[in-house]
């Protein structure tokens, strides 16, 4: 029963297997190689985007902060939610691959930045004199950190207010997919056509080893995005290995069966912790990621029942049976109904 996080669980089996198939034999080194330039066409295709430009990284975080390195210079700002993952889990990495640049924390609920306090945050750096940093892109995350999905309608007044000040806009997909599945809508309608110009496509919380792709829908943003991820370590030698992941990710959608699957089983938990009393969701639970307050007896039992989550209080010290905890629940592609419904019953007790 672990729900800790959708970076602990395994690798989906077909991955594995087409990660053996890759290894027979020589193919060309740091991305010259069939399996990388198979999959470029195949990323283009699912986002209807032919001329978009197709990296891969191993990484989550260098797929966001070389993204963002790109599109900004060191005396620039990126504007983002207050706790979006490059504020609180990059350990600094777009503020130093961008040389510089500066991260604006922009007001939240449910982390999805407010337009209003965007526009209102970018519109007073616009009118600051040359001793301010100037404005230069936002970043939207997309599921964000508190679980919530962006709406296409709110993606894109979101974008608006970029388009209205020239910033072009990235959006951290590192759960891309879940999000993807749960509206219900195409990868161009959550991208491009929502006015994104350059997305960290996420692989690795979705069934993945290590594969993240980073797509530019506007070429011209790019320019430098080869000589960076160069220079910062990031450019495999070994390249096939990457492709070979993101290739079997592709095929037959394994990547929405995978999602799917992972959004599923966190509705079922979602819906059962309505039968726990005193339990609430503390933020919507629209894909797989789900923020629960549970009454300390009832997280005491589901602990000493086996059950892995993560807790925002100090789990078993002290306190009244009543009190509440904090607990985040994150469901992934392998998660089965049954460590489900043995959480929920534990909570129950």
């Amino acid at each position: 029963m672990n729900f800790g996080s959708d970076n602990m669980g395994p690798v989906h089996p077909r991955v594995m297997e087409s990660l053996t198939r890759a290894n027979d034999g020589y193919a060309l080194p740091y991305g010259e190689d069939a399996l990388t330039s198979e999959v470029t066409d195949r990323i283009r295709d699912i986002f209807e985007a032919p001329e978009a430009l197709v990296y891969l990284v191993a990484l989550g975080t260098a797929a966001n902060a070389l993204a963002l390195s790109a599109l900004v210079r060191p005396w620039q700002v990126i504007y983002c939610s207050r706790i979006a993952h490059i504020v609180m889990d990059e350990c600094g990495a777009v503020e130093f691959y961008s040389g510089g640049a500066r991260l604006s924390l922009i007001d939240e609920t449910h982390a999805k930045m407010q337009p209003d306090a965007l526009r209102a945050m970018v519109e007073r750096d616009a009118g600051l004199d040359f001793h301010a940093m100037r404005p230069g892109a936002v970043s939207i995350t997309q599921v964000t950190e508190r679980g919530a999905v962006h709406s296409l309608d709110e993606l894109r007044a979101l974008t608006a207010i970029a388009r209205d000040h020239d910033l072009p806009v990235h959006l951290d997909g590192a759960r891309f997919t879940n999000a993807l599945v749960a509206l219900g809508c195409s990868p161009a309608e959550m991208t491009w056509k929502a006015g994104v110009d350059v997305v960290s496509f996420g692989g690795t919380k979705n069934g993945l080893m290590n594969a993240e792709a980073v797509v530019f829908f506007n070429p011209e943003h790019a320019k430098s995005f080869d000589i960076r991820r160069k220079r910062a370590a990031h450019l495999f030698s070994k390249h096939r290995y990457l492709a070979a992941q993101m290739l079997a990710y592709l095929e037959s959608d394994l990547w929405l069966d995978m999602a799917r699957s992972a959004n599923a089983a966190a509705a079922r938990l979602a819906a059962g912790l309505s039968g726990v009393a005193g339990a609430r969701l503390v933020h919507p639970a629209d894909a797989n990621m789900i923020y629960a307050a549970l009454p300390r007896a009832a997280h005491r039992r589901a602990v000493s029942g086996g059950a892995e989550y993560f807790v925002t209080l100090d789990d078993l010290a002290g306190g009244a049976e009543g009190d509440m905890i904090e607990t985040r629940l994150v469901c992934d592609w392998s998660t089965r109904n049954e460590d489900v419904d043995q959480l929920l019953a534990l909570l129950r007790g």
